[in-house]
């Protein structure tokens, strides 16, 4: 069976409208129960920003060009290290399809190999037990399978059957799953996208959206349907009849029009009558305007279909808000940050352009992307934060028309320590070694909630339970903030230790933090300055450097 264009556009409609429906399911996968386990929301809306353009092709495109656009759209919306990943596996898959008016199994597998070949490259140091090995080992299956002359069906087939056993396997492979009694997020959600990609590639109908957020489509189709409610017909007719000798007069003309239409039209000047209406039928409407003469000028429209394109172009340009700016300075600075008080400590320091996000709400490439164009520099440095922000930050670089330095700062801390140790003075290459050695000596504390019960390496979590992360990992549990904050802090603290920094959150009032601080300040050697800030962020209640 041959796969067409418009099939894979289906396809990848279903298979992105699967995993917006499964995304809480992939989230709660998270290894820790902290309210930030964002795999399937970022695949979900890493894979949106395919359906907005998708949307706009017509059901003949050739396979190569859907592919191609799906893919360009998914690096640029990439969000998280999920949604890169997920962008690089269809970047390589598009490469494979270039070109093609329709593809084979055995093509469309080899496509797909290239995509798991090209998501291998492009990560640094590839961990197995993640979405790369289920890809992989799933799509060599499919590959066996279109090779010994398997239909689509049963290569597809073949495909799911083995991410599935992959999936299961992960835990095996990556510890810190066997510890949390969970599989692999990225693959689950993976599995979601490719079942939801089969069903339409195998006969099946389309899955549609349930979630009120829904895709570009539900979106338009919701549009359009309140449009559709303000109107009886679909389509504009517009012609002009040049009338014959003796023709009979345009109001008969009228008078039928008025008959299957709405919004009529029809003006005799005395050689031409300019004809428009409204109407379900416009042959009905071209064969009567025949009874009066020849036509000209015929332009028939969908109004639906128009009004659904103008909709999808609305989606398309509320992205836009940041106008790119020419460089007219040596330096610049782009960083992720959420929370009034985080922001500023960034802006103070020197910051061109905040991109807002973090923890549940990590930006895509294309958002960082517009900071960086909007920052007027020759050279800018992008402080991403948070480790699941990296990947979407250096896909930037290769889309940027200036010269882009992606710093690995994994949390706040460390990137308000870089920017301390920014010299401009010197050049790109000192104070990239520079601003990275600062950031690798900070040691970041966060003090958040279980967002739900769970099992880690024995220990029993209940949700609502108080979690002390030290430098990304789980330390302990506690019942108090306060206590968690005292206890966490004071773990933290080493022989060299000469500054603390507590961030305190938008859930955490003044008096709950001076409070909390006072009991800090106590435990805390008077050696150490130890300092308190309001940080505005969500989730986490205090964030604590520590240098």
């Amino acid at each position: 069976m041959t796969i067409s264009g418009k099939m894979l556009k289906n396809a990848v409609i279903s298979g992105a409208n699967n995993i917006i429906n499964n995304k809480v399911t992939v989230d709660e996968m998270n290894v820790f129960p902290v309210p930030d386990g964002d795999t399937g929301t970022n695949m979900s809306a890493t894979f949106k920003n395919a359906l907005t353009e998708l949307s706009l092709m017509s059901d003949d495109a050739q396979i190569g060009a859907v592919a191609e656009v799906a893919a360009s759209a998914m690096l640029r919306g990439a969000r998280g290290n999920s949604g890169v990943i997920l962008s690089l596996l269809f970047r390589g898959f598009s490469k494979g399809l270039a070109g093609k008016d329709a593809a084979e199994p055995t093509e469309l597998c080899r496509a797909m190999k290239m995509g798991v070949d090209a998501a291998y490259k492009s990560v640094m140091k590839p961990t197995e037990g993640t979405i790369l090995t289920v890809s992989r080992e799933a799509v060599d299956k499919a590959l066996e399978s279109a090779e010994k002359g398997g239909g689509l069906d049963e290569v597809l087939e073949a495909l799911i059957v083995e991410a599935e056993a992959s999936l299961e396997r992960t835990p095996e492979l990556l510890p810190v799953l066997k510890k949390a009694g969970v599989v692999d997020a990225g693959g689950m959600g993976y599995i979601y996208i490719l079942k939801g990609m089969k069903q339409v590639l195998t006969g099946g109908e389309v899955i549609t959206t349930e979630a009120p957020d829904g895709n570009i489509q539900n979106i338009v189709t919701n549009k359009a349907g309140s449009f559709d409610a303000d109107i009886e017909f679909t389509y504009c007719t517009e012609y002009i009849v040049i009338k014959t000798p003796g023709a009979k007069d345009a109001t008969l003309l009228r008078a039928h029009l008025e008959t299957i239409g709405d919004s009529v039209l029809a003006i005799d000047d005395d050689e031409i009558i300019k004809v428009h209406v409204h109407t379900e039928n416009p042959g009905n409407a071209l064969e009567e305007g025949l009874k009066f003469g020849a036509l000209t000028s015929i332009k028939i429209e969908n109004m639906k279909e128009q009004h659904k394109q103008e909709t999808v172009k609305a989606e398309l340009q509320k992205k836009h808000s940041l106008k790119p700016e020419r460089p007219d300075k040596k330096y610049g600075f782009v960083a992720v940050a959420n929370g009034a008080g985080i922001e500023t400590l960034f802006n103070d320091l020197g910051v061109d352009r905040i991109v807002r996000g973090g923890q549940t709400q990590n930006p895509s490439t294309e958002d960082i992307l517009e900071a960086v164009l909007a920052t007027p520099a020759h050279n800018v440095f992008v402080l991403p934060n948070n480790k699941n922000i990296i990947m979407a930050a250096e896909q930037a670089v290769k889309l940027a028309d200036r010269n882009v330095i992606v710093l690995q700062s994994r949390t706040i801390p460390q990137g308000l320590s870089a920017m301390l140790c920014f010299d401009e003075s010197v050049g790109i290459s000192e104070n990239s070694v520079a601003m990275t050695k600062a950031l690798e000596k900070v040691g970041t504390g966060a003090v958040t909630y279980a967002a739900r019960d769970s099992l880690f390496d024995g220990k029993k979590i209940k949700s609502g339970d108080i979690l002390a992360l030290e430098n990304g990992k789980l330390s302990f549990t506690e019942k108090e903030v306060s206590k968690a904050l005292v206890k966490l802090t004071r773990k933290m603290i080493k022989g060299d230790t000469t500054y603390i920094t507590v961030i305190y959150g938008s859930d955490v009032t003044d008096e709950e933090a001076e409070t909390a601080f006072e009991a800090l300040r106590e435990k805390v050697s008077d050696d150490i300055e130890i300092g308190l800030v309001s940080g505005g962020q969500p989730i986490y209640y205090y964030i604590v450097s520590v240098e």
